[in-house]
């Protein structure tokens, strides 16, 4: 077993990619995954699983169909399963997702947008 702390800046310092979700650590069937958004992404939603969003860094804004929640730096939001949600950032935003292992960042929407899945850094 390593006894090891997981240091997200030492994370985030080995990557550049935008939009491409990486797998820090497992806990049972969910993953930890960080990464750097900026801009717009598409409209999604995932079926099956809702999605945890933890903002480390910067300010991040999920819109809804029906309205948004803008979340800053130490806060988190839970977009429920089967809710269609669209992330935007203005400037980068470094975030945790918790969800399970498996799931796709663009739902089944697809598309060029698509991050290869269980990328582990």
């Amino acid at each position: 077993m390593n006894y090891q702390a997981i240091n997200f800046g030492k994370k985030f310092g080995l990557f550049d990619e935008q939009w491409q979700p990486k797998v820090i650590a497992e806990m049972n069937d969910y993953q930890f995954k960080i990464v750097k958004l900026r801009g717009d992404f598409i409209w999604h939603d995932h079926e099956d699983t809702d999605e945890a969003f933890i903002v480390l860094e910067g300010v991040l804004r999920i819109d809804f169909r029906d309205g948004a929640v803008q979340l800053s730096a130490g806060e988190m939001f839970v977009v429920p399963k089967g809710v269609e949600h669209k992330p935007y950032a203005e400037h980068e935003v470094k975030l945790l997702l918790i969800e399970p292992r498996g799931v796709l960042n663009t739902g089944h929407q697809g598309g060029d947008r698509t991050a290869a899945n269980d990328v582990w850094i």
